[in-house]
C-alpha cells in the first residue's frame, strides 16, 4: 500500500473530523448534539474504510461501508422516534 500525498491529506482531514466529533460527543450540551457527533464519527469511519478499500484495491470493503451506513441510518431513526415519543 503506497501512501501518496492525496491519501495523507484525506486521512488527515478524516482524522481531524473524527477528533472534533469525538470532542463534541464528550462535551455536547444536549443529547441531539451527541447524536449528530456520533453520526459524524460514523461517516468519518466510513471514509476511512473507503480510503482503505481504494488504496488496497479491494472492493469488498465498500460492502462493509454500505452496511455501516444502513446501521447509522437506523440509529438516527431510532433517536428521532425516541425524541418524538419523549415530547
Amino acid at each position: 500500500m503506497e501512501f501518496t500525498p492525496v491519501y495523507v491529506v484525506t486521512l488527515s482531514m478524516l482524522s481531524l473530523a473524527f477528533l472534533l466529533a469525538f470532542i463534541r460527543l464528550v462535551l455536547g450540551p444536549s443529547l441531539a448534539d451527541r447524536v449528530v457527533a456520533f453520526d459524524v464519527m460514523t461517516i468519518s469511519g466510513m471514509g476511512f474504510i473507503v480510503v482503505y478499500a481504494v488504496s488496497t484495491d479491494q472492493s469488498i470493503f465498500l460492502d462493509v461501508t454500505s452496511v455501516v451506513a444502513l446501521m447509522a441510518f437506523l440509529a438516527t431513526l431510532a433517536f428521532a422516534y425516541y425524541l418524538r415519543r419523549k415530547a
